[in-house]
């Protein structure tokens, strides 16, 4: 199927707004294939509040007609505001290589277009292509959600209420997955029939040959045609696909028990370190056969305490703890609270616990308006303001805006302020799933 173009927009198809749906704690999806979907987008964000919002816009019928076109879904989704925003969804489309391999696969059985027809997703078949680099369906990095409201979030709140809707479609038809990989059902039954009738006659050929029959009734050929294609030099084959990420980073060596250190070497620090940098290198892979790897800036360099609190996090044993700790001149206490602040945000996170700041007066005054906004249940608890924090009186629970423009939420225990989840650009986001731990 080289030189095939990309399918038109007639291959889009339109589904009519779902009704809310009964129930606050029935699954979104059902089907394996719908649950791999829910599985990339809420691997994707660790914002628990944001996907929370996500869901009871998703369940109330907050989002409409859904559009579904190759690489794409898209839908308006009633906010807080009068007029719906546009949300989308951008799903990375299969090359016209990874579509042969994928429809030789299903088109070798015909359970599988049995299935397909039934409304099922052949068992096996996504395992099937993973292993010949045809990721069927979505990891955690293949969603790509964009919303028209001015959140900052990834996902915004009404992009996750899309991509819940989705998920809701998904389990209706497997071809839904299909066309959002970029090709719809009638032009893959079309092909997969062809590819039947193709299938049927080299088969008929073989059989003839072996008994000595020409099934054309034409002369036998003679001569050998390969060599004309491999002389031929005007038409090379196009580029391997990019190799598909492991589902993990490697171990790396085993040194503890392998022979006798030299004096100074430290085995067991070596074989960490050789694991850390296998978890980061399978980082950087992640993100360079990414859709979005073009438009991402280098990494910041990380300070001396930044790279010993993210060692700490990656690596979270007893004795890695205990070294980093002695060796920074930290505390237990104050390592614990550094490392569960990288885990919800990495070093924005981490500058958050370490410092304060004096953010500006409109960007509070905006922030307030929106809380008092969205806040569900009437008038928002009152908060006590102290530069970048925000502090609900009676309760031991704060917010603190960070210069990445994100809220981040506190918790004191034995009056120390502890990270408490993901940030949010939205505070009624953070502030409703603080309040609800």
């Amino acid at each position: 199927m080289t030189g095939r173009g990309r399918p038109g927009e007639s291959a889009a198809r339109t589904f009519e707004a779902l009704p809310p749906a009964k129930g606050s704690r029935a699954p979104f999806a059902e089907s394996w294939w719908g649950r791999a979907w829910l599985r990339s987008l809420e691997e994707s964000s660790l914002d628990s509040g944001r996907l929370s919002r996500g869901r009871t816009y998703a369940r109330g019928g907050a989002v409409g007609p859904v559009t579904v076109a190759p690489g794409s879904a898209a839908a308006p989704v009633q906010g807080s505001r009068r007029t719906p925003y546009r949300s989308t969804v951008q799903v990375e489309q299969l090359t016209d290589q990874q579509w042969d391999r994928l429809l030789d696969m299903i088109a070798e059985r015909a359970a599988n277009i049995a299935a397909l027809l039934d409304g099922e997703m052949p068992a096996g078949l996504a395992d099937d292509a993973a292993a010949a680099g045809v990721p069927l369906l979505p990891g955690p990095r293949d969603l790509d959600p964009e919303c028209s409201c001015p959140d900052w979030g990834y996902p915004c709140k009404h992009a996750a209420a899309l991509c819940y809707q989705v998920a809701r479609l998904l389990d209706r038809a497997p071809f839904v997955l299909l066309l959002l990989r970029g090709r719809g059902e009638q032009e893959l039954m079309d092909e997969l029939g062809r590819r039947n009738t193709t299938r049927a006659s080299a088969e008929a050929a073989v059989s003839a040959t072996t008994t000595g029959a020409d099934p054309y009734g034409s002369p036998a050929p003679t001569g050998d045609p390969a060599a004309l294609a491999f002389a031929s030099r005007a038409e090379l084959p196009p580029l391997p696909s990019p190799p598909s990420l492991p589902d993990r980073a490697g171990r790396g060596p085993a040194l503890v028990d392998s022979a006798v250190p030299e004096p100074g070497v430290d085995p067991a620090a070596l074989e960490l370190l050789a694991v850390d940098a296998a978890v980061r290198a399978h980082h950087l892979l992640a993100g360079a056969l990414g859709t979005r790897h073009a438009d991402t800036a280098p990494p910041v360099p990380l300070t001396e305490w930044q790279d010993a609190v993210r060692l700490a996090a990656t690596h979270p044993t007893p004795e890695v703890f205990a070294r980093i700790a002695a060796n920074c001149g930290r505390t237990p206490r104050e390592l614990a609270a550094a490392t569960r602040a990288w885990r919800h945000g990495g070093a924005a996170s981490l500058d958050v616990l370490n410092s304060s700041w004096t953010p500006p007066a409109s960007r509070l005054e905006r922030d307030r308006e929106a809380l008092r906004a969205d806040w569900a249940d009437g008038r928002p608890p009152r908060l006590r303001s102290w530069r970048n924090r925000w502090t609900v009186e009676g309760r031991d629970a704060q917010l603190r805006l960070g210069r990445d423009g994100l809220w981040y939420p506190y918790t004191k225990d034995q009056g120390t302020w502890w990270p408490a989840g993901p940030p949010d650009a939205d505070p009624a986001v953070v502030l409703t799933a603080l309040l609800e731990t």
